[in-house]
């Protein structure tokens, strides 16, 4: 070999140990943090449930990425262990309760972001297309909280969600009329009051079901346009068919808006028992608490647990410091979600979508070991958790108590709902 040859040789081992280098910083790097998309309105009408979701979010990545002494999945010691420590990154997108615009927030963080997984979306008309992004790409999707049963039903791969849907929540609701038929209470009649995209067409189909079978008597059944400026004809409806049991299906500023009305026009429902979302949330009780006095809404979570499980005061307070307020049942599925996300992660080993999906569909985790009142966590072939178990909340003197189900009720339900 001549000395232009050596040098030549020379030059390429340092270009190459350079260029391997370079390659393990960047593995390095790679190693030291986990990214994770959330998808969720953080402006328009619905802009107070993104800020809510971001401290649930900010907290379960508190938990899972410094050392804390709970009994809680992702708590005991710092970063992803099985990824030699990888500290979770989230990357937070806008979709301004478009699902169009949800299309192209997941497409951006999964081309440019590159992220690992995508966790979202509160409205289900959104979830539904992002999860179809996710599921072209092969990155998987975790729906914190969105609850329409079709979401299930599209044959995905790649779609968990750990928290009950609409007809389990519908079906505990429904457990809840007979109990208290059979200890004399009246309820004859029910009247469905939805919102126009797939979540409240989706509850008031499974409602609507449930009360054929189940021998109530449908008095009303009223489909409005979601943020209307308006819902007096709607309510019109309502007070003239006067049912035993309104059963709104709302959004945030519906819900609002429906209260503020039934006030206007003198309607008083005798008793109302909500699928959550808009009441469920503070800024609704804020804002027309005093007219929802007994109102009852079904939920995923009861801060009541804390009872018999002392760490959810712990991570309540963690959640509450960032944001003035306790977990309810929309922030307390989002914070699961994402520790759920981190362990099935965790437990996969790398940050590969394939594997990551296959872990999530081997979850199996009891449910003392989340903040819900879950039996379990695992995921049928559908991604649905079959245990996630609802309750009813029933908001008394400027809280909300648990009422049902009897095993874990602190308080018999207030009926008819203004005594």
């Amino acid at each position: 070999m001549n000395r232009r040859e050596l040098l030549l040789g020379g030059a390429s081992a340092m270009s190459f140990a350079a260029a391997a280098g370079f390659a393990g910083a960047v593995q390095a790097q790679a190693a030291r943090e986990v990214v994770i998309g959330v998808i969720y309105p953080m402006s328009g009408a619905s802009a107070q449930v993104g800020i809510d979701a971001r401290h649930a979010f900010e907290t379960a990545l508190d938990i899972v990425n410094n050392d804390h002494a709970l009994d809680l999945i992702g708590a005991k010691g710092a970063g992803l262990s099985a990824l030699s420590g990888a500290k979770l990154r989230l990357v937070f997108a806008d979709h301004q309760a478009d699902p169009q615009k949800g299309r192209a927030e997941a497409e951006r963080l999964i081309t440019q972001e590159k992220v690992s997984a995508i966790i979202g979306c509160y409205q289900s008309s959104v979830s539904a297309t992002v999860s179809a992004v996710t599921e072209r790409y092969g990155v998987p999707f975790l729906c914190a909280d969105s609850s329409s049963p079709s979401l299930q039903r599209r044959g995905m791969k790649f779609f968990f969600r750990p928290a009950a849907q609409d007809e389990m929540f519908s079906a505990a609701m429904f457990d809840f009329f007979d109990a208290q038929k059979a200890k004399g209470k009246k309820i004859d009649t029910v009247a469905l009051f939805f919102e126009d995209t797939i979540f409240g067409v989706d509850s008031s189909n499974v409602q609507r079901k449930l009360a054929t079978e189940r021998g109530y008597k449908i008095a009303a059944d009223v489909k409005y346009r979601t943020n209307s400026p308006s819902l007096t004809a709607e309510v019109q409806q309502l007070k003239s068919a006067d049912p035993d049991v309104l059963m709104p299906s709302s959004y945030t500023t519906d819900a609002m808006l429906l209260v503020k009305t039934t006030a206007e026009l003198g309607y008083k429902p005798k008793n109302l028992v909500a699928q959550a979302s808009g009441f469920s949330e503070q800024v609704t009780y804020d804002a027309v608490g005093d007219k929802l006095r007994g109102a009852i809404t079904r939920a995923s979570f009861s801060l009541d647990l804390a009872a018999k499980r002392p760490f959810i005061t712990t991570v309540n307070d963690m959640f509450k410091a960032r944001s003035t307020r306790d977990f309810n049942d929309n922030s307390s599925r989002q914070f699961m979600g994402l520790l759920l996300l981190a362990e099935a992660i965790n437990r996969a080993g790398t940050t590969d979508g394939a594997k990551v999906r296959d872990a999530l569909a081997a979850t199996d985790i009891p449910g003392t070991s989340t903040i819900m009142p879950w039996a379990r966590v695992r995921y049928g072939a559908d991604g649905q958790n079959p245990d996630a178990s609802p309750v009813l909340l029933q908001y008394v003197e400027g809280k909300f108590v648990t009422i049902f189900p009897t095993d874990v009720a602190i308080a018999g339900a207030i009926w008819p709902m203004n005594g």
